[in-house]
């Protein structure tokens, strides 16, 4: 293993979840540690000469960064993107979001951004931060049987039965856990200038984070399958794929779902 201060963030992350994943959950030194004995007294360092001496410093100012506020940073440099590519390199260099210090990729997109269809979805998860694409994980296969069963695929050819994905998140968070409202309000600025770059037909929001970073509302089991307004675009929510291998009975308004999501392409 290499020495903690060769590290980078994104080797000392993943060392980190490889040891709580293989059980290490306290930290031991090399050496056994008497912690009853008492310390050395330790020599007090020489008073460096007056002359020497260099006259107090006022405090230094912190960086322009640092008082500057990370929604409205975040709003200029989506603005200033004018294609996806540079849309993605705002967010690589993106400074406000700490998610990117333990991720091992920028998600940004899979499928064809052309397509009529743009699906949105929370997070990457394990695989998906392994991969760089969203939805290629368990729940990632079981979406794109869904969307096969109505004729659609992330790669299709031509955008007619096409569909491309992202997440409100690009970086995975830790754990998995769910994302916090400052970093949704971060990267939203981000997601609506992606979706106003591929300028998609319809808009579907996956579970509830979607939802709430879109539409402002929760409750996905309520919303589902009912055609709403978000950005501007005709918005179907839907049930996330990973809820339903949780929950297959859900399967059925899933399915109710995608025979709504067709039958709106065929008009």
């Amino acid at each position: 293993m290499p020495d903690a201060a060769d590290m980078d963030a994104f080797t000392a992350a993943a060392t980190l979840e490889w040891l709580v994943e293989m059980g290490c959950d306290e930290a031991i030194a090399a050496q056994p540690l008497n912690r009853y004995a008492l310390p050395e007294r330790m020599p007090t360092p020489a008073k460096p000469p007056a002359a020497r001496s260099a006259p107090p410093q006022p405090e230094a100012a912190g960086p322009a960064a640092a008082d500057s506020d990370p929604v409205n940073d975040a709003e200029r440099a989506a603005a200033g993107a004018e294609t996806l590519d540079a849309l993605r390199a705002a967010l690589a260099g993106y400074p406000h979001c700490d998610l990117r210090l333990g991720a091992k990729s920028l998600v940004f997109s899979d499928g064809d951004p052309r397509a009529r269809v743009m699906i949105v979805g929370e997070a990457p998860g394990r695989e998906e931060d392994r991969a760089g694409k969203p939805f290629v994980g368990a729940a990632g296969q079981l979406l794109d049987r869904m969307l096969a069963a109505i004729g659609l695929a992330r790669d299709a050819e031509g955008p007619g039965r096409a569909v491309y994905i992202t997440n409100v998140l690009p970086w995975r968070p830790p754990s998995n856990r769910d994302p916090e409202p400052a970093e949704v309000a971060m990267m939203l600025p981000f997601l609506r200038r992606h979706i106003d770059l591929a300028d998609p037909e319809i808009l579907i929001c996956m579970g509830n984070h979607a939802c709430n970073a879109i539409l402002g509302r929760r409750g996905i089991t309520r919303l589902r399958g009912q055609w709403t307004t978000g950005f501007d675009r005709p918005v179907l929510p839907m049930l996330h794929p990973a809820y339903l291998l949780r929950q297959p009975a859900a399967k059925r308004d899933a399915w109710a779902d995608l025979l709504e999501l067709a039958a709106r392409l065929d008009a």
